[in-house]
C-alpha cells in the first residue's frame, strides 16, 4: 500500500493482536486506520451489554495499548449489530458498499473482478486481508481505480471528503449517504 500511496482502514480482531504488534504500529505509521473488528468475531447482534462492552473494550484495550489514542471506529463481524447495541457504542459503526464475498471467492482475479463491477465513488469496500488472494486483489483493485483517477483513502478520510460528519452509533455504508 505504501507503495502505491493508497490508505486503508483494518478493523482488527482483538485476539488476534498480541504477536502482531510491529504490523499494528507499521499500519498507524503509514496512516491507515485502525478500528475494531471484536474480540472473537463472533455474532453481536444479540448478545447482552456485558458480551458486547467485552468484545470491543478487550480489543479497544489491545489496541490502544500498542497505539494509544481511544475512540477505534467499530465494524462489528458479519456486519450486524442490534439497536440496543449501537446505544452502547459511543463511535461511528462502519459497514460497506462493495462486498464482493472475498472470503467465498478466494480468487484474486473474481474478486477484483467484482469490485471492479460496483463500486462507485464514495464506497466503501470490503476485503479480508486474512486471505492472500484478497491480498492481491487489492493490489489489482487499487491499480485499476487509480487509473481512473480514483484515490485509496482510510474510511475517516472518505467521509471528510465527503462532509460527512460520522456520529456515535450511527453506520456508514459510503460516504454519500448523509
Amino acid at each position: 500500500l505504501r507503495e502505491r500511496g493508497a490508505s486503508a482502514t483494518f478493523f482488527l480482531v482483538g485476539s488476534r493482536i498480541a504477536g502482531n504488534e510491529k504490523l499494528v504500529l507499521r499500519m498507524r505509521d503509514e496512516g491507515h486506520q485502525i478500528g475494531n473488528h471484536s474480540w472473537d468475531h463472533k455474532e453481536l447482534r444479540n448478545v447482552s451489554t456485558a458480551i458486547l462492552y467485552r468484545e470491543i473494550g478487550f480489543t479497544d484495550e489491545a489496541i490502544r495499548g500498542i497505539c494509544g489514542g481511544e475512540g477505534y471506529w467499530v465494524r462489528p463481524p458479519y456486519g450486524l449489530l442490534g439497536k440496543s447495541q449501537r446505544a452502547c457504542l459511543s463511535v461511528p459503526l462502519i459497514h460497506w458498499s462493495v462486498d464482493p464475498e472475498d472470503w467465498k471467492l478466494l480468487d484474486a482475479q473474481k474478486v477484483s473482478a467484482a469490485v471492479l463491477k460496483e463500486v462507485r465513488p464514495g464506497d466503501i469496500v470490503l476485503l479480508h486481508d486474512i486471505y492472500g488472494s484478497s491480498v492481491d486483489a487489492a493490489f489489482q483493485i487499487i491499480d485499476a481505480l487509480e487509473e481512473q483517477g480514483y484515490e485509496c483513502v482510510t474510511v475517516e478520510e472518505l467521509l471528510a471528503l465527503y462532509g460527512v460528519v460520522p456520529q456515535k452509533g450511527r453506520f456508514y455504508t459510503s460516504a454519500r449517504q448523509k
